[in-house]
């Protein structure tokens, strides 16, 4: 068939010589004879079924060397005749197919049915041609049908019918159906399953797979082996019309196809029909008679006044109920499965429930989930839907991946636009091989036989398979169906309703672990109690009393649309508590000599030292005392220049400070990340996230539950903000904050706080390196943290058991298939030598370019280590795992607080210390140190009783939940209560 795609990817396999369009010829007419003297061996398809085989394998081979003469043949005529040529060869090659597949019948029915709806894609001849296998093929003799029924039934004809019609209503490809009428008088059909047709169906199954495995080998980037195996599974249930009965009376019950119109209906109701099973054995089904029109019968439909465009949306939306909503559809919808009913109002009859696939609930959550990414445009939810439906890329393409999502759930297009959308597709997957050769520096024919998918489930097979056919039904019928707005609702309501179950209905909405202490049982009643009212969606709580766990939970689910439920490992984005990271990575460069706190920016830091900036030292970046708080505002220029890490450091360097220099704490919640992180990569000569690893997360072993800034692969376990509008509401109320600067004050926190869901939602900002505010954490990795803090850097004991996957056993930065592991089945040795070659060349390469995004960093960091299993070279020493204390300053508490030899370092009296805010008990004494986020969440240490906590949350709120649960904790233990979580309501906002 005609294809850019088709003739771009094979063009290149052949000389362009005249010599071979004569040799292609001559071959294609030796094979067109070989078939014609084996169709003399072969009678009505029931013959001997290896040269049932041979024919079917000679025609594939005759149409593909047809089809690549004509690929030649087009280049030594003139551009006006190239359609022509091509229209001959797809009405020649559409008359082979449907030739032989009347001939052979069986699967191959199936499948020339499947092709005959897509008139989407594929040429008018074929469409024209194979539509004929609807319904209209030669039937079986009523002799046959006569000898089943009765031999299926035990009874004779006359007991079991007044009457019965010779001629069949329709034959397909296992069965064909006759319309007859009961003794007791019912009318009904029958429908009877072709003789000696179980053997052929398999037989057609052995062949059709060997016909993908030949195409994979010769055209690697057509791999269809994921789709014939799934049927290979699922069609041999087919031919057992039991199962097709209760099949039948499953979807009828799910769709309420019986209830009446006095019904309360709901949103999601469906207006179908399908008929009532009457009796069944494995060959024989009897059916209520349903009147209707079929769908091909355009000129009945038209003198019927049917609504083509109403009925091809019913239809989609009794799809869409089936499969989000039930998790269990039938998946064969072509149009000989449906019919119109005649009486007003005209509703669609289903039929045919042979073919069905039930979803898990899981698989069902997460087709819902990639639906609904693809109709956001959300890269981590489609790529997180990939993973909890097995779906595996072997390289990171988030942009590929939505194009590919987005294209599978477009609307569909009338018949009348197949040439153009055929082109677009051409084009969309000639622009994302493209890319896949730029990104995996392959060379055109490798890129051919490179394949971006690692695991295809077969679950998902059929599933496509329904979305294709319901797509060329469409087409069909010339009607434009938009699948985002139909169907959306339907998958909405698979997650919402598991999402809005909460607490009280749930029973695992708290996941099962150990109960730790007193306080932890008493704080997980807390937690069921503000979910019960919808004050949380999803939550990690986690502490630490002298150098041992106490609490470690987590409770509901990780998004407005994720129902699954939040693990101990789950990632929640943290904004400001970032801070807190980032001032931990200078301290620890500045206990390894590598920096001083009076140090001037300007000597670390080329650049910088201009405009005012020339006396900003160290100390004064990390005491919010620079003057650079409003040094730009990229929240209000552009949100997305937050991603550019080298923009932003250029930013920094050419502001000029707005108040003198260690003059007036004023809070930097953006600046103070670039501050920091343009201090620690020129003083320390390595890249930001090298430094993260190096300084806190080898150290504390948690390996994979701490981020700033999140590589690819991780996407599975991230949760999603959304926003407690009712309390975010109440910023207004607040008055003037001295100590924020202006961009920051409450009324614009409202405004950006409204937007942060969105924007840190997507994954170009999850991935970019901000170290004020894009933390993404586990509860029990940033207490962790904390805990080695309050004991002035000793690493904690292991963390529990009882937690599970353990702390620290993921992979920090997750490992891709290589091309290597692509390849390496179905290639020689040069092209391992060759794969072998760019390995080598990658670990020659820096972890990171520093001419790289922080985005493209972060890739390029998953390519760089995929060769030696996800292990990062972040240091020469390999003795990290003996580290016992972070820090060997014995007064490293005093550098966190700005306290005793440091407190001329700092403003005194100010709410900061040195990259810590001050942990002020209820009396006024300071009592530790730690970071707030914008939303909730929170992570700090109170040294003198050894006792630290992380809570992580993704309903965005003004810190009332956090205020609850550090009350609790505190009074449960009896330590004070830090005066930021003292206020009676609770209520009121943590700003940081």
């Amino acid at each position: 068939m005609r294809s850019s795609q088709f003739r771009r990817n094979t063009s290149d396999s052949f000389p362009s010589n005249r010599w071979w369009s004569v040799v292609l010829s001559f071959f294609v007419r030796l094979l067109a004879s070989i078939q014609r003297v084996l169709s003399k061996f072969v009678s009505m398809g029931w013959g001997n079924i290896y040269r049932r085989r041979m024919k079917v394998f000679s025609l594939a081979i005759i149409i593909y060397f047809d089809y690549k003469g004509v690929q030649q043949r087009e280049k030594w005529i003139k551009k006006s005749k190239v359609p022509a040529l091509w229209e001959k060869a797809h009405e020649r090659n559409a008359k082979r197919v449907l030739n032989l597949i009347v001939e052979l019948e069986g699967l191959w029915v199936k499948m020339g049915q499947y092709l005959s709806t897509r008139a989407d894609v594929l040429p008018q001849a074929y469409i024209s041609l194979l539509t004929q296998l609807q319904d209209s093929l030669p039937p079986r003799p009523l002799q046959e049908v006569c000898r089943t029924i009765e031999r299926e039934l035990g009874d004779s004809m006359d007991v079991l019918f007044s009457d019965f019609s010779d001629e069949p209503l329709a034959t397909a490809s296992i069965a064909q159906v006759h319309r007859a009428t009961l003794a007791n008088g019912q009318d009904v059909v029958v429908k009877v399953q072709h003789n000696g047709i179980r053997a052929i169906i398999l037989e057609d199954l052995k062949n059709a797979k060997s016909i993908v495995d030949w195409i994979a080998w010769a055209e690697p980037q057509y791999n269809f082996n994921p789709m014939i195996d799934e049927w290979c599974k699922e069609a041999p249930r087919e031919l057992d019309f039991n199962i097709e009965a209760e099949n039948t009376r499953t979807v009828s019950r799910n769709l309420g196809c019986k209830r009446t119109n006095d019904e309360v209906r709901s949103d999601n109701r469906v207006d179908v029909l399908i008929p009532d099973i009457i009796q069944s054995s494995e060959s024989v089904l009897i059916l209520e008679y349903m009147d209707g029109i079929r769908l091909n019968d355009v000129e009945s439909l038209d003198a019927f006044g049917v609504d083509k465009q109403k009925i091809v949306e019913e239809i989609t939306r009794a799809y869409a109920h089936q499969i989000y909503v039930d998790g269990f559809f039938n998946g064969d919808p072509h149009p000989g499965n449906f019919l119109v009913s005649k009486e007003a109002p005209h509703r669609p009859i289903l039929l045919d429930f042979g073919l069905t696939k039930k979803l898990t609930h899981p698989l069902k959550q997460a087709l819902a989930k990639m639906f609904l990414a693809s109709a956001e445009g959300d890269q981590v939810a489609l790529l997180s839907a990939f993973a909890e439906m097995g779906l595996k890329l072997r390289l990171d393409l988030p942009d590929q991946a939505m194009s590919v999502a987005s294209l599978f759930f477009r609307s569909s297009t009338p018949s009348n636009e197949a040439l153009k959308t055929l082109k677009s597709l051409n084009d969309q997957r000639t622009q994302n091989m493209k890319v896949i050769q730029e990104k995996m520096q392959l060379t055109p024919k490798e890129v051919k036989r490179f394949n971006p998918v690692d695991a295809f489930p077969g679950d998902i097979v059929i599933f496509a398979r329904v979305i294709n056919l319901l797509r060329g039904l469409s087409s069909i019928m010339n009607v434009r169906i938009v699948y985002l707005d139909i169907m959306r609702p339907f998958a909405e309501s698979v997650l919402l309703g598991s999402i809005s179950r909460g607490p009280t209905v749930d029973a695992s909405w708290i996941h099962d672990s150990p109960v730790h202490s007193d306080v932890e049982s008493k704080l997980r009643n807390l937690l069921i109690e503000l979910g019960s009212i919808q004050k949380i969606l999803g939550i990690q709580v986690c502490a630490y009393k002298d150098g041992k766990v106490i609490i470690d939970t987590a409770a509901g689910v990780l998004g407005r649309y994720d129902p699954r439920p939040v693990q101990p490992d789950s990632l929640f984005p943290v904004f400001s508590v970032t801070k807190g990271v980032t001032a931990g990575m200078i301290h620890w460069l500045v206990d390894n000599r590598k920096l001083q706190f009076d140090q001037t920016v300007g000597d670390i830091w080329p650049g910088f030292g201009s405009n005012g900036k020339e006396t900003i030292k160290v100390h004064h970046v990390l005491n919010h005392t620079s003057g650079l708080h409003s040094a730009f505002d990229p929240i209000g220029e552009n949100p997305l220049l937050i991603c550019d890490w080298d923009e932003c450091l250029k930013r920094i360097a050419d502001s000029s400070p707005e108040t003198e220099p260690g003059s007036q704490q004023t809070y930097h919640y953006l600046t103070f990340g670039w501050l920091c992180g343009g201090i620690l990569e020129y003083a320390s000569g390595k890249k930001f996230q090298e430094i993260l690893e190096e300084s806190i997360i080898k150290p504390l072993k948690i390996d994979g539950e701490l981020y700033i800034g999140i590589p690819p692969g991780v996407e599975s376990r991230l949760a999603t903000l959304t926003l407690d509008t009712d309390e975010l509401n109440k910023l207004p109320s607040i008055g003037s904050q001295p100590e924020l600067p202006s961009t920051f004050q409450p009324v614009k926190i409202l405004q950006i706080a409204t937007s942060l869901p969105v924007l840190f939602n997507t994954l170009n900002v999850r991935r970019a390196t901000i170290p004020a505010a894009n933390g993404h954490c586990s509860a029990r990795a940033l207490a962790r943290y904390y805990a080695a803090l309050a004991d002035g850097g000793l690493v904690p004991p292991p963390h529990s058991s009882s937690s599970q996957p353990p702390l620290g056993s993921h992979t920090h930065i997750p490992k891709f298939s290589s091309v290597n592991d692509a390849t390496k089945k179905r290639k020689g040795k040069e092209m391992e030598a060759t794969e072998k070659l760019k390995t080598k060349d990658h670990k020659e390469k820096r972890l990171y370019d520093g001419r790289e995004s922080s985005t493209e960093s972060l890739t390029r960091l998953v390519n760089d280590t995929s060769s030696s299993a996800g292990k990062t070279e972040i240091s020469s020493n390999d003795h990290q795992d003996d580290i016992h204390n972070m820090f060997s300053n014995s007064k490293i508490h005093d550098a966190f607080m700005g306290t005793g030899d440091y407190s001329g370092l700092v403003l005194p009296d100010g709410k900061f210390g040195l990259g810590f805010k001050r942990v002020t008990s209820e009396d006024g004494s300071l009592v530790g140190f730690g970071h707030s986020g914008l939303g909730g969440s929170t992570g700090f240490c109170d040294i003198e009783n050894r006792f630290s906590i992380a809570i992580t949350l993704n309903k965005m709120s003004m810190g009332g939940v956090t205020a609850n649960i550090i009350r609790l904790v505190c009074s449960e233990l009896n330590i004070p209560l830090p005066k930021d979580f003292s206020l009676s309501s609770g209520m009121d906002p943590v700003i940081n």
